[in-house]
This record gives C-alpha cells, structure tokens and sequence, in this order.
C-alpha cells in the first residue's frame, strides 16, 4: 500500500511540475495578450502598397517596394510587443493608432521608428515621428530586436531592448486606430507580434 502511495505522490508532484511552464503559458494567453504574429500567416493583417511581404523561415520579411501591413482591427490603449530584425540601411517602423487604414502615414498615425540611418536622428530609431525625440539614438541594424510599446490615453512608453527610449511623452491627437508594420527600404522583417488591450 505504502510504496502505491509513494508512486501516486510522485506523479501527482511530478505533473504539478511539468504542467508548471503550460500554465505560465496559459496564463500569459489568459491575461489578454492577442497573437497579432506568430511566424504562420498574415490572417490578422492587410498589406497596402506594393512591398513585397512574404513569410520566410518563420518571419514575415520585405526587401522591395513601399508599404504597410495593417492590422484588422482598431486598439485604442494597449502594450505592444513586436521582435525585429533590420539591416543597417533599413527604413522601417510600427505604427500606432493609424487612423486611415488605406493610407498610413505620420499625418494620421504614431510612428515608432526603426531608421537608423536617418537624415535626423532625433527622430530615428526609438523616437516618434515629430512627437517624441530619442538621444542618443540607439541602433537596431544588424541584430534582432524587441520593441515594446505602451500607449494608454495620450500617454505614450516605447522601450527598445529593455531600454526606456520614451518615458511617458503625452499626445492627444490620435485617440484610437490600426497597427501598421512598415517597409520603407532595406531588408525588414518581423517574427512575433502580439498586443494586449488595456
């Protein structure tokens, strides 16, 4: 009897432990965070103009032409976690809030931007187009990065690699509106986006 016990104890802890990473996972999903991209398929989102997205090797990945991935739905406030790689000429972005999903633009939207190689760096990689400044402009070309931003009324937080390059910037202008993955120029490419309204 005992040494049954001792077997049905075991296995008892012993899938307590193994469930351990499942339920960290299950409850990472649980807490509201949405699977944008995973490295599958571009169902969540709508290309415009002519860049040439395709999925390669898990990432969705453009060297040509001009244009957005745009997502299907609206965010108003939420945090966003997007990973990027980018060469050294790459001229890319996430934008936030786009107001005119067919035609994106930072007239209408937020652009977090990822361009090292900006003619002004002030507003290069890390800052938002003419509303927030970075300095000194971190770089992201050759390597892969996490971008992870937080817009919540007009108050806006963008952490690039685990460095705060905006801290709580406030801008009233756009309220709510798509998600956009820019390409601009260079070789851009994203393997995981998801975002978690709040």
């Amino acid at each position: 009897m005992k040494w049954w016990s001792a077997i049905a104890v075991s296995l008892v802890v012993g899938g307590l432990s193994m469930s351990g990473p499942s339920s960290d996972a299950s409850a990472q999903t649980g807490s509201g965070w949405i699977t944008l991209f995973d490295g599958s398929n571009l169902d969540q989102w709508t290309p415009i103009g002519d860049a040439n997205w395709r999925i390669v090797d898990g990432v969705v990945q453009a060297d040509k032409g001009n244009g957005h991935l745009v997502s299907k739905s609206d965010y108003k406030d939420f945090e966003l976690r997007a990973e990027f790689w980018v060469d050294e000429d790459a001229n890319s972005g996430i934008f936030i809030r786009a107001t005119d999903p067919a035609k994106v633009g930072s007239n209408n939207a937020y652009e977090v931007n990822i361009f090292d190689k900006r003619p002004d760096p002030t507003y290069g990689t890390g800052a938002i187009v003419n509303v927030a400044k970075v300095s000194p402009m971190p770089k992201a070309g050759g390597k892969w990065n996490v971008y992870e931003i937080v817009a919540k009324g007009p108050r806006f937080t963008v952490t690039l690699n685990g460095t705060r390059t905006i801290d709580g910037v406030e801008n009233g202008q756009f309220a709510s509106g798509r998600i956009t993955l820019q390409y601009g120029g260079g070789l851009v490419k994203f393997r995981k986006v998801e975002i978690r309204p709040l």
